[in-house]
């Protein structure tokens, strides 16, 4: 195996027991982009090119590796005294405190492993992750979390740099969006506040990347206005349930799909409804998607502008038409400029566009000219998404036909449309990263001062509960100042949810009186 070198090979991971199972794997997979692992959990199947045997030994955690060219052992220390039965027996006990120290001794012990595997795979393939062993979504989230036990930020970027093994480059970025969350989110009232998704689940088409619960308007436009009925329906059920529990919204995000897929009459259906059934008088921030170009005009921007709407998105993705085409984006880069111009004239002030490097066939030459053109619209933010292919999405179910294209993405062009942003006098202000993400980067949004994404920032930091609606919706429960997240999910299927909602409103009342 050379070092350095990225190469495609068949993975076995052998479990003792899957105790960290999700966070190994997403770290092996990290370090072999596009290698087909499988995990076993009795007996290794032959034919892999390299295992990975991970076995318990007393208070030990031992890491066997074995490939053509090398054979190995490693071993993670766990703190004596804190073995699997110390752990069960904190976990069994009934008092809160008991599972604290459990779920404490558990997270020490993920990671000592994971600082171990990841310095054998550093050894073995001769690189580093920008983003170290980390393998959740919420590297901001984890440096706020230092901040506010009572760390300085060198204190905290430290704990990254050394514990997690984040470059210093990495923990700069989150170190800085942490301290810009804080100060957005200082006057949210976590305790008494909630926030709301509304999903319009309809698309002008669906594009090769995309693996949302999407659908082509052209098939479901007759069923439309049966699915508003259905989401109408659980926009009053559910407000009734949220002014009984006598709690405040601050932030409503209506996203989807492509909202503006909707006609002016039925987006003024909707946006009556929600005006009718929630108090959004003293909102923090009220935004819309009208993600795609295609689908924007003057008629339905000025509905918009009938409501209290403090921001929209109008999402190019890229600006360079070869590309548009091949991902399926049915409008031209002319398309975006003139929807983006159209919204301003229309008087909206916080317009963000979203961006995705390592689009198919891109290099830096065509990023640099997206942030040309994105540049001279001027908008008030930007979310520069890193792109993931996830299993659900086209250009992953049918990879074969797509396998001549070229994905590229690294460091130098994401230090390029940092630049970008900076010269649009916009700051970092949230990041999230997601599974099979190009070059294992990062989605950072950056904003001018005051033009943040509220919501952006608390579905990511889970410090508020999101209760979403619509199909596909997946509300997030909040207990225990964050500690403990559960979801209440809404069917994805638009047949289902029209069907079944008085279902999904019961399944939101039980969850939101289990919550209260």
């Amino acid at each position: 195996m050379k070092r350095g070198i990225i190469h495609l090979y068949k993975i076995g991971i052998l479990f003792q027991d899957r105790e960290f199972e999700h966070d190994i794997y997403e770290l092996i997979r990290a370090f072999y982009p596009g290698s087909e692992i499988c995990s076993f959990y009795e007996e290794e199947e032959a034919g892999c090119d390299l295992y990975f045997r991970i076995e318990k030994q007393g208070d030990s955690c031992v890491i066997r590796y074995e490939d053509h060219e090398n054979k190995g052992v490693t071993s993670a220390e766990f703190i004596e005294g804190q073995s699997s039965d110390a752990l069960i027996s904190c976990v069994d006990a009934d008092d809160s405190e008991a599972k604290e120290r459990a779920h404490a001794i558990r997270k020490e012990r993920k990671d000592i492993v994971k600082i171990a595997l990841y310095k054998l795979l550093v050894k073995l393939t001769g690189k580093t992750l920008p983003w170290g062993n980390l393998t959740g979504i919420r590297p901001a989230k984890l440096a706020m979390g230092l901040i506010e036990s009572g760390m300085k930020n060198t204190e905290a970027a430290q704990e990254m740099r050394e514990r997690y093994m984040v470059s210093p480059q990495k923990t700069a970025l989150a170190i800085t969006i942490a301290n810009r969350e804080r100060e957005i989110l200082k006057d949210i009232d976590y305790e008494n506040g909630y926030s709301l998704y509304v999903g319009i689940p309809f698309c002008p088409s669906i594009c090769l990347y995309c693996s949302f619960s999407s659908y082509p308007l052209k098939q479901w436009k007759n069923r439309v206005n049966q699915y508003l009925e259905a989401l109408c329906k659980e926009i009053k059920e559910v407000a009734a349930i949220m002014k009984a529990k006598g709690r405040k919204l601050d932030t409503v995000y209506i996203g989807g799909g492509t909202p503006t897929t909707l006609e002016p009459e039925q987006l003024k259906v909707l946006l009556d409804a929600l005006m009718e059934n929630f108090c959004c008088e003293n909102l923090a921030e009220f935004t819309i998607e009208a993600g795609r170009p295609d689908s924007i005009t003057r008629e339905k921007l000025m509905m918009i502008r009938n409501y209290p709407i403090t921001r929209i998105s109008v999402n190019p993705q890229t600006m360079n038409q070869e590309t548009l085409d091949i991902i399926g984006r049915c409008h031209t880069v002319e398309e975006t400029k003139q929807a983006f111009m159209l919204a301003r004239e229309c008087g909206f002030d916080n317009i963000n566009m979203d961006l995705i490097v390592g689009l198919p066939g891109e290099d830096k030459i065509m990023v640099e000219n997206t942030l040309n053109e994105v540049k001279a619209l001027a908008p008030d933010s930007i979310t520069v998404h890193s792109l993931a292919v996830k299993r659900a999405a086209r250009l992953n179910i049918f990879k074969d036909k797509y396998q001549e294209m070229t994905f590229e993405n690294n460091q130098e062009i994401m230090d390029m449309t940092m630049k970008a942003a900076y010269e649009m006098e916009m700051g970092p202000y949230y990041l999230y990263r997601q599974k099979n993400m190009k070059g294992n980067f990062e989605n950072v949004g950056y904003a001018k001062v005051d033009k943040a994404g509220i919501y952006n920032i608390l579905i990511m930091e889970e410090k508020q509960p999101i209760i979403a609606l619509g199909a596909g919706g997946s509300s997030k429960l909040v207990f225990d100042q964050g500690k403990r997240i559960e979801r209440v999910e809404n069917v994805k299927d638009v047949t289902n949810y029209i069907d079944r909602i008085d279902e999904m409103i019961e399944r939101k009342r039980k969850g939101i009186n289990t919550w209260l």
